[in-house]
């Protein structure tokens, strides 16, 4: 990689960094990006609603367009470190390594500059990833535009600094939040059977969420309970409102639908014997992230033509990635960069993306797009 080009988006991802936004937030995020892709790329620049793209046209209009994706949000993670470019927001910072992924798809764009691709290339700046919000707002674009094939990387500690990790089929599962909200009677502590508690419902669906898990199942599925919230806690108050908070995960979502049926089934039945009304709500949902046979092997002759090193994971990553809703479209791959195997996990307060490996994620990059 150019070494101008690196100090350049290095020293971009660490304003980036200082600058965190949480999902749905990320205007200045965005702003920051583009004026650093104007100023440096003659890339096209298209606004939507919370994110934007840039196109850099191909020598071959004939040719179908190749797309890459980076996140751009941050978590609501204290910084917790200390760093020259530390976070300025309370309580917000960049603990999963996105400010990484933008800068390195701003890397792509310089490369492109210097060798004109083939065919066209898309960059998608996508928001809200954290909360599967982003990519399913982004996704149509490929249709729009007739995309043939999309890529994106992910940083990940546990594995050798730099290597490329990948993973055939099914690489990340679907997850979904899911609250169920139970509304009885408050009543006197003294005289709990004049009200109508949840509380023994709630603690019901807790343990039946368990025996749903712990049945024979195709593929991984997992439901963590993530909260419990009955009445206010006084002692003088008998509850009369109460929910449960639970992540569900599989490697299907057509598994994870079938968990998350059960259990409002099972809630809304406890609900009618006990005079309770019933409410749910479903947040944060992401689809399971399926990586193309083909693509897939392009990031590794890729990579094995610039010496990068690619070692296969030996199971699925549980993390959910909103990349699915892209490769629902068109074929696509996601693949990992090690940071090194005793780095500090993601969304940990002592994590810092490694911008050690921004060149590779860039040459990776470049090389799939003009090759």
């Amino acid at each position: 990689m150019d070494q101008t080009h690196l100090r350049a988006i290095t020293e971009l991802r660490h304003t980036l960094h200082r600058h965190p936004e949480l999902s749905l937030q990320e205007r200045n995020t965005g702003a920051a990006l583009r004026q650093f892709l104007r100023e440096h790329t003659t890339c096209r620049l298209v606004e939507r609603d919370g994110w934007f793209y840039a196109v850099k046209p191909g020598r071959s209009p004939a040719l179908a367009p190749i797309a890459f994706r980076a996140d751009m949000d941050a978590l609501p993670i204290p910084e917790g470190i200390d760093l020259p470019y530390g976070s300025v927001c309370d309580g917000v910072s960049h603990k999963c390594g996105h400010d990484g992924h933008s800068a390195a798809l701003c890397g792509l764009a310089l490369a492109l500059e210097d060798q004109a691709p083939e065919r066209t290339v898309y960059l998608i700046f996508q928001g809200a990833e954290e909360i599967g919000q982003g990519a399913v707002r982004c996704a149509e674009l490929l249709r729009e535009a007739g995309v043939a094939e999309i890529y994106a990387f992910h940083n990940l500690g546990g594995y050798p600094e730099g290597t490329v990790i990948y993973r055939p089929g099914l690489t990340q599962p679907a997850s979904e939040g899911l609250t169920i909200a139970l509304h009885g009677r408050q009543s006197h502590a003294s005289a709990p059977e004049s009200g109508r508690n949840p509380a023994e419902a709630i603690a019901r669906i807790a343990l039946h969420a368990r025996e749903l898990v712990s049945a024979p199942h195709a593929g991984m599925v997992l439901c963590t309970v993530t909260g419990i919230q009955v009445g206010t806690g006084d002692f003088g108050i008998s509850a009369g409102d109460g929910e449960i908070r639970l992540t569900l995960r599989a490697e299907q979502e057509d598994e994870m639908k079938a968990l998350e049926q059960s259990l409002l089934d099972f809630a809304a039945q406890l609900a009618k014997e006990q005079g309770l009304n019933m409410e749910h709500r479903i947040r944060d949902y992401f689809p399971e992230t399926r990586n193309h046979d083909a693509c897939l092997q392009r990031v590794r002759e890729a990579a094995a033509s610039l010496g990068i090193p690619c070692r296969e994971m030996d199971a699925l990553w549980r993390a959910s990635e909103d990349f699915g809703w892209y490769t629902k479209v068109c074929p696509g791959a996601i693949f990992y960069i090690g940071n090194g195997e005793d780095y500090p996990p993601l969304h940990t307060k002592g994590y810092d993306f490694n911008d050690r490996i921004l060149p590779v994620a860039v040459d990776l990059f470049t090389a799939l797009a003009t090759k």
